[in-house]
């Protein structure tokens, strides 16, 4: 309840909040919505305009794109893959970044030197040049791209969690869990972790925006999810050569992937005054 009246008083956080919920559910509910297949072609009527501008059609609020498919029904169907990919990717980074934090934090020593090293090892490298590493070595597809950014993205977590471990491992509530015979394990999962979820959950939540706008850079590129999949990365770039011609083919999925990363961003923001205010900038 404290953090719904907060998200009351945060127009950003609300205005966020609404975003999300509306990309979410479009997303959710598409396969009920009364939209055209996202993969029906019709070249007959390739590059119509919004229904909105002169020579559309209300068979197609959004245009067409070049093979004469739906773009509304494609931005849509499109949107379930790109946040598909940012909760799964962000579900196995944080999980994997998460686990190897606290095992660095609290055990110490030799288990944290090579979990950090790792660590500063990969941070070596770019973010998006790593990802393309290993989308060339795994290949294009649903599934390879979610493992490539959930490989990528666990450093920001375990570092951080790794920090919060090491102030909790000597607090006086897991000492006594460690006298009462409490196992390693146990204390791990009973009282670090609860403990370090909140700057975890804010990490995630900035972590999403980012990972949609890179799956759709790969995407757009021709690395992430292959056609005729609908992802916003390959609308985009299908709409790339018609910029000069008919730039709704390009500007409406950009619009779709700005607006859902602000309002995730915007999210973020309140979760972090929220939870961990020791996080904000």
């Amino acid at each position: 309840m404290r953090g719904l009246r907060r998200l009351g008083k945060s127009r950003g956080g609300a205005l966020g909040m609404a975003g999300l919920v509306v990309s979410v559910s479009l997303a959710l509910a598409a396969p009920l919505l009364p939209l055209s297949s996202p993969y029906a072609q019709d070249v007959t009527r390739r590059l119509l305009p919004p229904s909105w501008m002169p020579g559309g059609s209300l068979a197609h609020p959004l245009g067409t794109d070049p093979l004469g498919r739906d773009l509304l029904a494609r931005i849509v169907f499109g949107g379930r893959v790109s946040l598909l990919v940012g909760v799964a990717a962000v579900g196995v980074a944080g999980s994997v970044g998460t686990v190897l934090g606290m095992v660095a934090g609290y055990y110490g020593r030799r288990v944290d030197l090579v979990v950090m090293r790792l660590a500063d090892i990969q941070l070596g490298f770019p973010f998006i040049l790593l990802v393309i590493t290993l989308m060339a070595v795994f290949g294009p597809g649903l599934g390879n791209v979610i493992l490539a950014l959930g490989i990528a993205g666990w450093t920001t977590y375990a570092r951080v969690v790794r920090a919060e471990a090491l102030s909790l491992r000597g607090r006086e509530f897991v000492d006594g869990a460690r006298a009462m015979g409490g196992s390693e394990w146990r204390i791990l999962g009973r009282y670090i972790l609860p403990n370090v979820l909140s700057p975890v959950l804010v990490i995630a939540s900035f972590a999403m925006a980012s990972t949609i706008i890179v799956e759709s850079s790969l995407s757009f590129l021709g690395l992430g999810v292959q056609p005729p999949v609908p992802t916003w990365g390959n609308i985009l770039s299908d709409g790339r050569p018609y910029l000069g011609t008919a730039w709704w083919v390009a500007a409406l999925p950009g619009s779709a992937i700005t607006a859902t990363v602000l309002s995730i961003n915007l999210v973020g923001d309140w979760l972090r005054d929220l939870l961990d205010p020791r996080l904000r900038v």
